[in-house]
């Protein structure tokens, strides 16, 4: 069995167009599966599920099971603070709504070259969680990281006092020069830091391949999910203390959890074929979008739902739906939504965005599919 953690960023909903209404019946059973299985891991943000996630983590975990059962992990939002007088509060906060006393692990939240040296040292951010730790608030203490191995040498040479890393890994990204997760991935293991995976089917990509890569994997292992592959070569890299994984339903979880109760690595031949799929995919791929929802959370002035229809628009170039099926959705999200043509330009979304995605000219790549 390998570490495998609760991602909760991702949880059922009622109704797509507000991330707040979770289905609290589903998200429980998953829970209840998820421990019942072995696993104990939850991982959380401030803003996840528009800033809903941790009421729900208290509602369905801390208010049901032993807190010696399960291990949880939150995030101070260095992206979002204004000032040194905001740390404290928010992390006293989120206490309040995960209704616990301290948290297992405790991140700096998406750390990048934007918010480094802007906020997080000014702020004396790593000086607070380190002081946490030493009031038994915090038990380890670490940062999620978007950004390039330059900098993260950099961060973890000022920083010594980490004891983990949170990093996008996945064969997608391995050797991305914008993602660079072989190169973060090497720079923590040679300052000896334990590493936890985010990302490790990048949103659902990994998962919904063209089918030639589904050919390729199934040929070889059909009683092999899809998913698996992408959980298996990520989690089977060596330093790897946890690999996440935000899951939406029912068969995501039991597929994820028999993946990693029954875990291998993958083999030399497998490998060569992840290979294979990589070339293919980034030949296909339209909009590498996780749809993590950080573009959302920044705040759209014209609440354009950016990852919905960039998932709509992926599924449209690789013929995963018809084209009268996404045009079909796409006016259905323009009930809630504002429409990929309202932008306005102000770049907020970019700023927030941990792949790097150019959205403004990608939006108009949408417009000119679905609105032309």
């Amino acid at each position: 069995m390998r570490n495998f953690g609760f991602g909760v960023m991702r949880l059922p909903l009622f109704d797509d167009s507000d991330s707040k209404n979770v289905d609290y019946d589903k998200a429980y059973e998953m829970i209840k599966l998820y421990m019942d299985s072995g696993f104990s891991y939850f991982d959380t943000g401030y803003m996840y599920h528009n800033f809903y996630s941790e009421n729900v983590l208290r509602d369905l975990l801390v208010k049901r099971f032993p807190r010696e059962s399960f291990q949880l992990a939150d995030k101070l939002p260095v992206f979002s603070l204004h000032n040194a007088e905001a740390v404290p509060l928010v992390f006293d906060e989120q206490l309040r709504r995960c209704g616990v006393d301290y948290f297992d692990y405790y991140l700096l939240h998406c750390l990048s070259a934007e918010f480094y040296d802007p906020k997080c040292e000014p702020f004396g951010c790593f000086e607070f969680i380190s002081a946490k730790k030493k009031e038994g608030k915090v038990r380890e203490i670490g940062f999620s990281y978007h950004d390039k191995a330059e900098l993260l040498d950099r961060i973890l040479t000022e920083h010594p006092e980490v004891d983990f890393v949170q990093l996008q890994i996945n064969y997608l990204d391995w050797e991305d020069e914008k993602i660079q997760s072989r190169k973060n991935y090497e720079v923590a293991r040679r300052h000896g830091k334990k590493i936890v995976i985010m990302e490790p089917v990048k949103g659902g990509t990994l998962v919904n391949v063209p089918d030639e890569v589904v050919k390729l994997f199934k040929d070889f292992a059909p009683e092999r999910s899809v998913a698996s592959w992408a959980l298996r070569y990520a989690a089977g890299l060596p330093g790897v203390f946890m690999t996440l994984s935000g899951m939406g339903n029912m068969d995501q979880l039991t597929d994820n959890i028999a993946t990693m109760t029954g875990f291998e690595p993958l083999s030399d031949a497998e490998l060569r074929i992840i290979e294979k799929a990589t070339a293919i995919i980034r030949s296909t791929v339209g909009i590498p979008c996780t749809s993590c929802g950080y573009c959302i959370e920044s705040g759209c002035p014209v609440n354009v739902n950016i990852p919905k229809y960039f998932e709509l628009y992926n599924e449209y170039k690789m013929c995963k739906r018809s084209p009268e099926e996404c045009n079909v959705f796409y006016k259905r999200y323009l009930k809630t939504f504002g429409k990929a043509s309202d932008c306005i330009g102000c770049g907020k979304c970019e700023k927030a965005c941990p792949q790097k995605i150019k959205i403004r000219d990608e939006l108009n790549k949408v417009k000119d599919i679905f609105e032309g």
